[in-house]
């Protein structure tokens, strides 16, 4: 007898487990959803400190542009992982002006800070790119430091000179007027005063032409998935 409830009492049980199963695959049939668990693989991603080659497009000055200026270039060198490429040369780097800095003070240099916001693949593929400048070409004649900081040229032999001429030229109108040495001198200081005074009135820029050639690298891994329009 009680043998006969035991396996009356696992029929029971296992006809309810039938039917809780039976529900569960019509709800999810109703709803649309798989129950089957999926293992995910991560996004791959370009590493950080990969080398990021463009030419730009547009001119960028510390005289004519602020911040929030927009910039653009083209990828000049392929850019590869694993053996493929990633970013084709001719790809568009899109990107803004963070800060402009317009130094006019004798030791002051002025310059210039960028950020790429995105990588647009010439198939039409975008990718969020983060990134510092580390380099430019010579030719625009300016100079990065370690924070990405592009710098222009501050004073230079040039300027010095027309200091030097400016004192001379005080110095012996000084001498002319008052025929004496302190004449001299006074014409000096009032000379020098006012070349310095020249120079600092002057536009001394850091400008990056279209055609130079910038190098970035990446400051945090780039995820390969397409970044939103």
């Amino acid at each position: 007898m009680a043998k006969r409830i035991a396996i009356a009492v696992a029929t029971i049980a296992l006809s309810l487990t039938a039917v809780a199963q039976q529900e569960t695959q019509a709800t999810n049939q109703a709803t649309g959803k798989v129950n089957t668990t999926v293992n995910v693989a991560p996004m791959p991603a370009l590493p950080m400190g990969t080398a990021v080659k463009m030419k730009l497009e547009t001119i960028l000055s510390t005289v004519a542009n602020k911040a929030g200026d927009p910039f653009a270039g083209r990828v000049t060198q392929d850019v590869a992982m694993n053996g493929k490429v990633v970013i084709p040369v001719g790809s568009s780097i899109q990107g803004h002006v963070v800060r402009v800095n317009a130094e006019r003070r004798y030791k002051g240099l002025p310059s210039l800070e960028l950020h790429p916001d995105q990588v647009i693949t010439p198939n039409g593929d975008k990718y969020t790119l983060n990134a510092v400048v580390v380099d430019t070409d010579k030719a625009s004649q300016t100079k990065v430091d370690d924070e990405g900081h592009i710098k222009g040229a501050g004073i230079d032999g040039r300027d010095k000179m027309e200091m030097a001429v400016g004192a001379g030229a005080g110095a012996g109108l000084g001498a002319l007027v008052t025929h004496s040495g302190t004449g001299a001198l006074i014409g000096g200081v009032v000379g020098g005063t006012s070349a310095i005074v020249y120079w600092l009135t002057k536009h001394k820029s850091a400008t990056l032409p279209p055609g130079t050639e910038i190098v970035m690298e990446l400051s945090r891994p780039m995820t390969l998935n397409a970044a939103g329009d």
